[in-house]
């Protein structure tokens, strides 16, 4: 399953032993697998800091979590056509994401303890901001190459009327250069094939015999060339209409231009692929690992809040059986409901004052909660 739940309890008498209760059960049972998730201890400061920053990071995480969602979709949809690889290249910290969660480790290096819990908010907030800043740069950029190659691509894909014909025509098809002679492109039909070979040298007494050749054939029809002298070509138009012969408009050096735009933007695209999966593989890896420290961040502002001063409590990793969730869900209230402090949240020898429960949210229990999911690349 892709799902973690996160839990702080107290660390007094009753608690310990839910807790040891807790592991026996879920070993014996196979409710879930039970990790440790280790938080250091933090610079608590203020209560009014402490609230202030939860709603913060309430904020924060949510925030976070479609960063780290966006990158995976992007990811999804710059690698179209190796999506199998996508798994292998969305990890953290090079191991795959439930890897990382199970062995957490606070980053010291990152995020130093000695912080307050403010500016370690505002570090991650900052660093997830410019992780979301640059993917939206990124992203329009690769998308501009890709979407002007596509364009490109689309017009060699339409009827032979208005397909271009980079990939078609060659320079040795046509006279160039001629002071009097010149090359016209003819669509006809495929009913009117021996029709036009019979007739295209009559069609006016200036075209070059046996000069016609067929460059393209298709199901509806094909793609001629004619040598004629260009003093006939508004009367060979003429009468080529005359016969259901369609003459096409084309410029042999607007046909390189576009074939050296598409060079261009098929390089530009594979240059841009490769540092792009780079920058989408390593910022996935930052901010998911930031995502987790955020995840470790609100258990502990949560807990001083709910359980009081010092510091004191255990925080556990749950990975809970997809079938049987329902059934942690039930033995873990049974066996902490003694937490359950709504009743004495007005007391004033609580502890820290605890905030008023009716603003608390829906899914609230009586020890602390969080869901970590990590079903991020799908597709």
């Amino acid at each position: 399953m892709s799902e973690f739940w996160v839990i702080s309890v107290p660390l007094d008498k009753v608690s310990l032993q839910s807790l040891e209760k807790l592991n026996r059960a879920a070993s014996k049972t196979r409710l879930a697998s039970v990790f440790r998730f280790p938080i250091p201890e933090l610079k608590v400061g203020t209560l009014d800091v402490l609230l202030s920053v939860s709603d913060d990071l309430s904020r924060l995480d949510a925030y976070t979590e479609s960063v780290i969602q966006r990158t995976a979709q992007c990811m999804l949809e710059v690698m179209e056509h190796s999506k199998d690889k996508v798994q292998e290249n969305a990890l953290a910290n090079g191991v795959d994401l439930a890897s990382y969660v199970t062995h957490f480790q606070w980053d010291r290096g990152k995020y130093s303890t000695s912080l307050p819990l403010r500016t370690l908010t505002e570090v991650i907030s900052k660093q997830v901001f410019q992780t979301e800043t640059d993917l939206k740069s990124r992203s329009a950029a690769y998308s501009n190459v890709k979407s002007s190659l596509q364009t490109i691509e689309h017009r060699t894909e339409g009827n032979l009327h208005t397909r271009t014909l980079t990939d078609v025509v060659k320079r040795e098809d046509l006279v160039l250069g001629s002071e009097y002679l010149t090359t016209l492109l003819v669509v006809v039909s495929r009913e009117n094939f021996a029709l036009w070979e019979k007739t295209y040298e009559s069609l006016t007494e200036f075209v070059v015999p046996r000069s016609s050749r067929k460059l393209l054939e298709e199901s509806e029809g094909g793609i001629f060339t004619v040598t004629l002298f260009k003093k006939a070509v508004s009367d060979f138009k003429a009468q080529a209409r005359r016969n259901k012969f369609t003459v096409r408009e084309f410029s042999f050096e607007e046909s390189e231009k576009q074939g050296e735009e598409m060079t261009r933007l098929h390089t530009d695209k594979k240059e841009q692929y490769g540092t792009f999966v780079r920058w989408l593989k390593v910022n996935f890896s930052e901010v998911f690992m930031a995502w987790i420290h955020l995840k470790a961040l609100r258990v502990f502002v949560e807990s001083v809040l709910r359980y009081g001063l010092p510091v004191n409590f255990q925080t556990v990793l749950l990975q809970p059986d997809r079938k049987r969730s329902q059934h942690l869900r039930g033995l873990l209230d049974s066996l902490y409901a003694h937490l359950d402090c709504t009743g004495a949240a007005s007391k004033p020898d609580a502890g820290l004052d605890i905030p008023d429960m009716s603003m608390a949210p829906q899914d609230y229990y009586s020890y602390i909660f969080y869901k970590i999911n990590i079903n991020l690349v799908t597709g």
